[in-house]
């Protein structure tokens, strides 16, 4: 799983932060979940593009900056690999940047995929749909939901042998309910036992009940789409974790301006082309989708036989390769 690179210990005094082992002010360091609410944690959080470099002749982008524990950090993507790392900004020297000079890297490619004139518009399953090369790309959904982690479902996982990759669409209403199952999950990638790759899937999910596509999820009116992403980011943040690339829409439900305006905050959009539940079986290079979040025990149930019965495509393969 993507390893925090930068990590503030969250003490009894706020703003502490302690490197892990060297005294150098750029060591290692991982973000503690912490008691406070994520607005006292991670504040001045702001979307930038910048291109920046280490001391050592890194180089990397960074898409977001913010201060936490009264640490400034910054949100950054390697732009070949497309991992993602909290760093300390006074470790890095940045400058702005556009898409337009980062056009040849493959996070831009990934973020502006040509055109593919065999498929139409489409206002359900909105971005990437299937990835490059074989085996089969794990997603989950975690929605917010009243219902107990379907813990069978990583279990599964775990048992295909260590650090096996899967990407999380998280909701921030699913953290802010589920902390013992988050920090469950925590457990399962520090321990090695899977490579999780956290994606953003809104804060609050909207969604209604019967009202058609066209004007619900992210095309109700009055949704604040920075509010949505910006929330999920820095309440993941707070938890420990390090926000991916990649977003996923609720419903996977978007227009040609929502699809415009996530590009603009440098995320990846994702779709699937095999929801499980929906009796979409998978192929080599498919982006594979349940919902893990105790909604969807059919699409469980079935990713369980693709697994045991080996119909499911291997290897499994993390997220990042995908685009």
């Amino acid at each position: 799983m993507r390893r925090v690179v930068v990590l503030l210990l969250w003490t009894c005094v706020a703003g502490a932060a302690t490197a892990r082992g060297e005294d150098s002010a750029c060591a290692p360091v991982e973000i503690m979940p912490g008691v406070p609410p994520t607005r006292e944690r991670v504040r001045a959080y702001a979307p930038v593009f910048e291109s920046c470099a280490s001391e050592s002749g890194a180089a990397r982008l960074a898409i977001r900056r913010m201060s936490v524990d009264g640490t400034p950090l910054i949100l950054t993507v390697d732009p070949q690999s497309l991992q993602t790392s909290l760093e300390r900004a006074a470790c890095w020297r940045c400058q702005e940047t556009s898409d337009a000079a980062q056009a040849e890297t493959r996070y831009l490619k990934a973020l502006h995929p040509p055109q593919d004139p065999a498929r139409p518009p489409a206002l359900v399953n909105a971005g990437l749909i299937h990835g490059a090369g074989g085996g089969a790309f794990v997603t989950g959904d975690l929605c917010p939901s009243r219902k107990p982690l379907d813990r069978a479902f990583f279990e599964e996982l775990a048992a295909q042998g260590p650090r096996t990759p899967v990407m999380l669409a998280v909701s921030g209403g699913w953290i802010a309910r589920h902390g013992a199952d988050f920090a469950w999950l925590r457990e399962k990638a520090r321990s090695g036992a899977l490579d999780i790759a956290w994606a953003n899937h809104s804060f609050s999910h909207p969604y209604v009940r019967r009202l058609p596509d066209g004007r619900n999820y992210f095309l109700r009116p009055g949704v604040d789409v920075d509010r949505e992403i910006f929330e999920t980011e820095k309440l993941i943040i707070a938890q420990g974790e390090t926000p991916s690339v990649f977003f996923r829409f609720p419903g996977l439900v978007a227009d040609a301006a929502l699809l415009e305006n996530v590009r603009s905050r440098h995320l990846i959009a994702l779709g699937a082309d095999s929801w499980l539940a929906l009796g979409l079986r998978p192929r080599p290079g498919s982006i594979v989708l349940v919902h893990p979040n105790g909604n969807e025990p059919v699409g469980i149930k079935q990713f369980l036989r693709l697994m045991q019965s080996g119909a499911m495509p291997s290897p499994l393969r993390p997220i990042d390769e995908a685009p």
